[in-house]
């Protein structure tokens, strides 16, 4: 007879205990066993360590209660935050006229209508396209965030990484020096949007080789076009003249004022658009977020998944700046935060950042317009306030949870 180490014998498959089974000190060493442990359902080998199936079951429910909470508590805030903003500032407007306003353009006859002269047109005319404005835009920079940080598999990426940014505030600043107005108010958009999406080709096939990229290759890729990129909008500045000098400067900071439904319309569907989309390539996030090699075997095509979710980013990234200007961090701050509550699987965390992004810009944006009396803060510098330090504070946490930077 020959034991292997957990007492069996590996020549008829019983073990001592089995042979003795009817005596009292085997009878009590079994019953014991089953009071501890639950015995496995047929045709099933738990792994050791795991938790019996309704412990998991309780779990997973505990899991989705907590995304559910997640999402009611962001949508609330939202809601709070857009009547907040639409209500207060240099004329203030009751926040029940605010929803009776609202309610009014639907067809119900709720809560008074705004009772201050030039109310109805605050509302309409200039704050709600600015907040809306504001929400499409928070949207597409949390998502595009959320993408990258999947595609690169690192946390503290963000949209401007892969050059985005610097090429669209190349373009902008490029319509504002030469004066181009052919297109009339939409010439500074567009050519904002076109750099922007061009940029972000110009990095992935410039990093491409042999048919394949590397996130190693698309990073340092992405440093050195931001770096000429850079270098570009110092020259253009250098060469204006002092008045587009300061609008160069401006679009730079970034800003919603003056929003309109106008741009509402031409950003909000390429949001929309790319939302969707992103939640397309959830699922294949999840499996790339096991590496390559994994990803790989479990049929994913990882230069297609990467191609497509750079240039989902481009569009969204270069449609949210072309109209407000550089906003910094929104595409850092948000993800990571969200991935610490409600955890990694995208299809969840892509729908709530969506959320979370719009919520900090209503909150920012309004911040921007009332923290000082007559004056329009730049909303990128604000936004470069918070995630600079939180930025800072990431950086600390991965060195000490990693034991240091290899």
């Amino acid at each position: 007879m020959t034991i292997d180490v957990d007492g069996v014998d590996t020549a008829t498959g019983t073990s001592p205990a089995s042979t003795s089974a009817g005596s009292p000190g085997a009878r009590r060493s079994i019953m014991s066993h089953r009071g501890q442990r639950k015995p496995a359902r047929e045709g099933t080998d738990p792994a050791p360590g795991l938790l019996p199936d309704e412990d998991l079951g309780i779990s997973a429910r505990s899991s989705w209660s907590k995304t559910t909470i997640t999402f009611i508590v962001l949508f609330v805030l939202l809601i709070f935050a857009i009547v907040i903003s639409a209500a207060l500032g240099q004329l203030l407007i009751p926040f029940d006229q605010v929803l009776g306003s609202v309610f009014h353009k639907i067809g119900l006859d709720w809560f008074p209508l705004p009772d201050r002269q030039f109310g109805e047109e605050t509302l309409w005319d200039v704050r709600f396209p600015r907040i809306v404005l504001g929400i499409v835009v928070g949207a597409s920079l949390a998502v595009a965030g959320t993408i990258m940080q999947g595609v690169f598999g690192n946390p503290l990426a963000e949209p401007g990484t892969v050059g985005v940014s610097s090429g669209a505030a190349v373009g902008a600043a490029l319509t504002i020096l030469m004066e181009w107005t052919f297109l009339g108010p939409l010439t500074t958009p567009a050519f904002a949007f076109v750099f922007g999406l061009g940029t972000t080709l110009a990095v992935y096939f410039l990093a491409r080789r042999n048919g394949r990229t590397e996130v190693v290759t698309l990073i340092l890729t992405g440093v050195a076009v931001n770096a000429v990129a850079g270098a570009a909008i110092s020259f253009i500045v250098f060469k204006a003249p002092s008045s587009a000098r300061d609008q160069i400067v401006f679009w730079q900071m970034g800003s919603f004022n003056g929003s309109r439904w106008q741009q509402v319309a031409l950003v909000a569907p390429m949001c929309v658009v790319g939302v969707l989309a992103s939640l397309f390539i959830a699922r294949r996030l999840d499996l790339l977020s096991l590496g390559e090699k994994a990803a790989r075997h479990l049929g994913v095509d990882v230069e297609r998944l990467r191609f497509f979710a750079m240039l989902l980013v481009a569009l969204l990234v270069s449609s949210a700046v072309a109209f407000t200007g550089i906003i910094a961090f929104v595409g850092l701050v948000v993800p990571h935060l969200l991935r610490m509550i409600i955890g990694p699987a995208h299809r969840p965390l892509l729908m709530a950042s969506a959320l979370g992004g719009a919520l900090l810009m209503v909150v920012a944006d309004f911040a921007a317009r009332t923290l000082i009396e007559f004056a329009d803060l730049p909303i990128g510098m604000l936004t470069s306030l918070v995630g600079g330090p939180f930025f800072f504070w990431l950086l600390r946490r991965s060195r000490s949870r990693a034991g240091g930077w290899a």
